[in-house]
């Protein structure tokens, strides 16, 4: 399998140097380049790499400004010159951390990892699968966290808490432009503001007034309106 890569870094010599280094990488193509978070962000919506070597510092905004714009994010390795991002970077769960100047050894242990990890990315267009990731951040926080590990979304305006693994972090989405996007067989909206993945279900028991208590595997309780109950026993056979 060719490994499709995109280089998203404001500098043209360092653009230059990685599409040199990677044109010595068996295996490795580079689909295109971008310099800023606008540019980047089409390229990847419009190529559809599978790896992004990622300027996190650009006048634009930083790579993780980039990450959050994203429905999806492709598998990332962080490239910067400012090593106090390593942690942020690692905490975020990169494929790798590159401090430049990029070694070319580095960069192909870096892509080497992302070869069994990489699931071809998902059109604008498309619905998200349980494998896909999106970026979450918390502040200083940051996770790459595929959807099926999310156990559900609680929706406020057009801001929504996700939570996941035994955290929570905010995403700048409307419940209705999440929804679109999600695989309906993972993802019921039990209410007005929350969705649920149906896969960590824990249990169901029946509510006041024909609706459901839906317990999470990770302890969380939530109710299912009278009107999405209806719903529920016909995608659950209940």
């Amino acid at each position: 399998m060719t490994l499709r890569v995109l280089i998203v870094d404001d500098t043209r010599l360092a653009r230059q140097e990685l599409r040199t280094l990677l044109r010595d990488i068996p295996g490795v193509e580079c689909v295109g380049e971008a310099d800023d978070v606008p540019a980047a962000r089409e390229a990847i919506e419009r190529l559809r790499p599978d790896v992004v070597l990622l300027d996190i510092q650009m006048p634009s905004g930083t790579g993780f400004d980039l990450l959050e714009q994203l429905d999806a994010a492709p598998a990332i390795v962080f490239t910067t010159a400012y090593d106090q991002y390593a942690l942020r970077g690692f905490e975020a769960n990169a494929l790798d951390y590159l401090l430049k100047p990029v070694q070319a050894d580095r960069l192909a242990a870096a892509l080497a990892k992302a070869r069994p990890l990489a699931p071809t990315p998902p059109s604008s267009r498309e619905l998200l699968r349980g494998d896909d990731q999106v970026f979450l951040r918390d502040g200083e926080r940051c996770w790459f966290v595929q959807l099926g590990q999310i156990s559900r979304i609680e929706v406020d305006g057009n801001y929504a808490t996700v939570h996941f693994r035994g955290e929570k972090a905010m995403l700048g989405r409307s419940l209705a432009t999440l929804e679109s996007r999600l695989d309906p067989a993972l993802f019921f909206r039990a209410n007005r503001s929350t969705l649920v993945n149906l896969r960590l279900v824990a249990a169901i028991d029946l509510a006041v007034g024909d609706g459901y208590t839906l317990t999470m595997k990770d302890g969380a309780e939530v109710e299912v309106s009278r009107r999405q109950a209806r719903e529920l026993r016909e995608r659950l056979a209940l």
